[in-house]
């Protein structure tokens, strides 16, 4: 009975002493937060060519619609629909019997008109005939001539020749069909497809807006390259063959407030096809002091402001909005908000905010800049 006190006084020790470590710890300081480290690319003024990419169609570079000059039976059609065709081949046969007799009756005719003119002209010089009687024999040869010349042009004119090289269409008659000269409908179509015309729109504003920027000097022309360019076709795939830019329209259309760009291509495969729609693009202009932005250090907040996070003096971060205008590659180019020299942050950006210092080193989730190909 009498050690039972002593062994709760040893158990009430023991608790005493596990409350006072307890409180010894909860009064202990938490361990001090560790500064994020952050993956940075420092930014730098480079040249760049900025390029505009713009809808449009193609069409034939050259358009050629086959109509008969002559009247008369179609006779034959003598090429294969969808097939090439040079410049002279002969395409339809008209029925020539008609015109061939025609011109052999202008050829009768003129041998006699000559002869009568030959003979006269002997005996006027010896007061034969009168100078009447030969100057309306002379007259008769050079009107059976003219004749003659015609009867052969309508003669030629039965066959049907192809006045340009190029793509013919469908046959628009069969054999057996009268054709006239002078008709509404055409036998057939040539379209010369190498080279090929691609037709593209450039809103008017986009250009007084370049045109501003060049006079200011904020942009250089693109120089050689400015006649230059490249096409991309609907399935988007690119035409490996670059254009040349041929002119400008000079008036603006009331309609869609655009201006009409007309570039010439080489089409040795035929790939290019009147109608299709494809996108051009353009080397409009040059900066010499662009700034580049990976895309990883670009977002955009609940309004859709483009803003990015910088690592500024003392390693704190700082807030910048942007005006990113395009993208090139995998970066943007922005115009404003950021500058060279600024350490632009692409990686850590979910541990830090604005104000929190941070330890910066070189990022690894962007590519060199040099490996950048120009705006598309």
């Amino acid at each position: 009975m009498q050690k039972k006190p002593a062994f709760a006084a040893m158990v009430s020790a023991v608790a005493l002493a596990t409350l006072m470590l307890a409180g010894c710890q909860d009064d202990a300081a938490p361990p001090p937060a560790q500064t994020p480290k952050v993956g940075v690319v420092t930014l730098e003024a480079q040249p760049f060519t900025l390029t505009t990419e713009l809808p449009g169609r193609t069409s034939a570079f050259r358009i050629a619609e086959v109509r008969p000059q002559v009247d008369g039976i179609l006779q034959k059609r003598l090429f294969e629909e969808g097939s090439e065709v040079k410049a002279g081949q002969q395409l339809y046969q008209i029925d020539a019997s008609v015109y061939q007799a025609n011109y052999k009756s202008a050829q009768a005719n003129l041998a006699s008109t000559r002869s009568l003119a030959e003979r006269y002209a002997d005996l006027v010089t010896d007061q034969a005939v009168s100078k009447q009687a030969y100057d309306e024999a002379k007259a008769a040869q050079l009107a059976a001539e003219a004749a003659l010349d015609k009867a052969r042009i309508d003669l030629r004119y039965t066959k049907v020749l192809a006045p340009i090289a190029g793509r013919v269409g469908r046959s628009a008659v069969t054999e057996g069909a009268l054709v006239n000269n002078g008709q509404a409908n055409a036998l057939a179509t040539i379209q010369q497809l190498d080279p090929i015309y691609v037709d593209v729109t450039q809103p008017i504003t986009d250009l007084l807006s370049l045109r501003r920027d060049l006079a200011s000097g904020r942009l250089e022309k693109a120089g050689d390259n400015a006649a230059k360019v490249q096409l991309k076709l609907e399935d988007g795939s690119e035409y490996e063959h670059p254009g040349t830019l041929e002119f400008t329209e000079v008036s603006v259309d009331e309609g869609t407030g655009s201006v009409v760009l007309r570039a010439m291509f080489p089409n040795p495969d035929h790939l290019l096809l009147p109608g299709m729609f494809v996108h051009a693009q353009l080397s409009s202009a040059v900066d010499r002091k662009a700034i580049l932005a990976p895309q990883q250090g670009v977002t955009r907040d609940t309004k859709g402001q483009a803003t990015a996070l910088v690592v500024g003096e003392g390693n704190k971060v700082e807030l910048r909005k942007l005006r990113a205008e395009r993208t090139a590659g995998n970066r943007w180019l922005v115009s404003e908000g950021l500058k060279p020299g600024d350490r632009l942050i692409t990686e850590g950006l979910q541990f830090i905010k604005p104000g929190d210092e941070v330890i910066p080193g070189e990022a690894g989730n962007v590519a060199a800049s040099k490996d950048l190909a120009q705006s598309r």
